[in-house]
């Protein structure tokens, strides 16, 4: 946040927004949370974790990680997540608070794109519109419309996705988006615009049904084309660039997160077609990999909005093996999945259209098996059971697959079900899974440097000294009562022995003497610097009395003025040393006598 921007808008419509929405509709938008007591709880969004460390207080109206540190208010909250900057965070709240701003205000400042690649998605979305208009509204889009309402794409689907035409012209969108200010070098590197070995440009896309590729926030930032006649590729893809990359991407997400949030469950994909196909089945909460293998980066964004995930791959072999790895990444970090299984030969665009909408609700998405009776069906694939070495080989494969199962009636029932089947001694069976079971306990508890899914370090646990304590501790009192902090003021003189605490402090007293009530929220708005946003909502989240006794605050003063005087003590012990080393044994003793002169004032 920047103070000079900050001063553009006026803080009674920053107080209008603030008092109009609530923090915890905003942030569950982003993240699943669960009241505990007080406050609310879930997965924090900025880092991984399989256990929920990051807090939101209605009361409060802040938010604070207890794992990666991260904190602030709402409008922090949007800057980070979504990227923003402080007037691009007051727009979008002031958008869900239904608060108007005033016209020379609601100006975006900037974003976590530079310049030059917001640039590169303006030319997308207009593009994207240009490709739209040129398939249902001019005759040269006749054909490629017609296609996709005989595929079962209604206007409504095609609306939606944004789907356009892109003409069998070579520079048709080139001339189009320079004539409007784009540059040849920014079209080339948008992947919009090729340039051949003569220094010619031309378009990448051409005669082909456009399908726009968004990102997280529903910004265009590339295109898949399908080709109409006969041809390769089918699909062509915009290369990656600055602003695309297919790790990060997850395909109709902006659509389908209200859904998942509403529904409580996620569909995964493996292409975008297959999610416009399962829209126009009615199923809305779906979002599409594009085409690759799931990453860390994806599962992450699944995971900070949804615990249930079913993934409903191709029945190719390629497919089903995507559909193993992925399972097993989404069980690591902490989802609940099922495995939606298609029947061979088919994906889902394939299957709704041959047996229709309702049927695939009922017999794919319905019908889903859990992760271990799918991993069952996939090790059965291409063993013959009659033989004795496929036999051997798939039982154990089975039993390393019961071994990683964390309930013991899951490993038992399993167990029960292999001995059934292959007329096997369960005995047999429990001894063998168990050594198995062993070695992958060893494994896990053997120390490693794998990263997790993150992208921000986690804060160091660690006792903190006690005068450190005691400043937070005043902080946080501070924070809740003005009077306090006059007192605090009083008896440190605005002395504070850690640096940061010292300018939250400074920045407080401005606060109150501006007539402000305590209020952390409004307090947050005022703060430039993350670090201490962060350190604010991490203290004010601290469990403190409602009142703090006269002998309590006299106890936490006087450990922050000792502390300095504790630091003097031992650079004077050290000086006495020195002494003594060199024999000068009367400069030791009168150093001594200081000494001992201190350590009575720190009493």
């Amino acid at each position: 946040m920047e103070l000079s921007k900050v001063s553009r808008i006026s803080e009674d419509i920053i107080e209008k927004i603030r008092n109009t929405i609530d923090i915890v509709d905003v942030v569950s938008e982003y993240v699943q949370l669960k009241k505990q007591g007080k406050n609310y709880f879930g997965l924090c969004p900025f880092h991984g974790e399989n256990s929920p460390s990051f807090s939101v207080s209605t009361e409060k109206q802040i938010y604070h990680c207890f794992g990666c540190g991260a904190g602030g208010n709402i409008f922090s909250f949007l800057m980070e997540i979504e990227g923003l900057s402080f007037l691009e965070a007051i727009k979008h709240a002031a958008k869900n608070a239904s608060v108007e701003l005033p016209e020379s205000y609601d100006q975006p400042a900037t974003s976590k794109y530079s310049s030059h690649e917001l640039k590169m998605i303006e030319a997308h979305e207009l593009l994207k519109k240009f490709y739209h208009h040129l398939l249902v509204n001019t005759k040269e889009g006749e054909q490629p419309l017609q296609y996709l309402n005989n595929r079962g794409l209604t206007k409504e689907i095609i609306d939606t996705f944004g789907i356009g035409y892109s003409p069998s012209s070579w520079d048709f969108a080139t001339n189009f988006l320079q004539k409007r200010g784009f540059s040849l070098d920014l079209l080339e590197s948008a992947g919009i615009s090729i340039r051949n070995p003569e220094g010619r440009y031309f378009d990448r896309f051409r005669n082909r049904i456009m399908f726009p590729i968004w990102n997280l926030q529903g910004q265009v930032t590339a295109f898949s084309g399908r080709i109409i006649d006969s041809g390769e590729p089918k699909y062509l893809n915009s290369p990656e660039t600055e602003i695309f990359q297919k790790s990060k991407t997850l395909y109709g997400f902006h659509l389908a997160r209200s859904h998942i949030r509403k529904k409580q469950q996620a569909i995964l994909l493996e292409g975008f077609v297959d999610a416009i196909a399962l829209h126009r089945a009615g199923i809305s909460n779906v979002i599409a990999t594009m085409g690759t293998a799931l990453t860390d980066e994806q599962i992450r964004i699944i995971r900070r909005n949804v615990d249930n995930v079913t993934v409903c791959y191709d029945s190719d072999k390629a497919g089903i093996e995507a559909a193993y790895r992925a399972t097993s990444l989404l069980k690591a970090a902490g989802c609940e999945v099922r495995v939606a299984v298609m029947p061979e030969g088919l994906d889902p665009d394939d299957y709704i259209n041959k047996f229709g909408e309702s049927k695939f609700r009922t017999d794919v998405i319905g019908a889903s098996l859990t992760v271990m009776a799918f991993k069952l069906q996939y090790l059965r694939k291409g063993k013959d059971l009659r033989d004795e070495a496929d036999r051997i080989s798939y039982i154990d494969e089975v039993l390393k697959e019961i071994a990683q199962l964390e309930k013991p009636v899951e490993r038992d029932h399993y167990l029960r079900s292999l001995a059934e089947e292959f007329s096997i001694s369960l005995e047999a069976l429990k001894s063998q899974q168990f050594q198995v079971y062993k070695q992958y306990k060893k494994r896990d508890n053997q120390p490693t440097s794998r990263n997790t899914i993150s992208n921000r370090p986690l804060i160091p646990k660690r006792m903190l000294p006690a005068y450190h304590n005691a400043e937070r501790l005043l902080l946080a009192h501070m924070l809740k009562d003005s009077d306090i902090a006059y007192k605090v003021q009083n008896a440190l003189l605005e002395l504070f022995n850690i640096e940061e605490h010292s300018a939250i402090a400074a920045y407080l007293y401005a606060f109150y003497e501006e007539g402000n009530s305590p209020n952390v929220n409004a307090f947050l708005s005022r703060i430039e610097e993350l670090d201490l946003q962060r350190m604010i909502s991490e203290i004010s989240m601290l469990t403190i009395n409602e009142e703090i006794s006269p002998q309590e605050l006299t106890d936490y003063v006087k450990l922050v003025l000792n502390f300095p005087k504790a630091v003097k003590i031992k650079e004077k012990e050290a000086e006495r040393r020195d002494a003594e080393r060199r024999q000068e044994f009367v400069r030791a003793a009168q150093i001594e006598m200081e000494i001992i002169q201190m350590r009575k004032d720190l009493k």
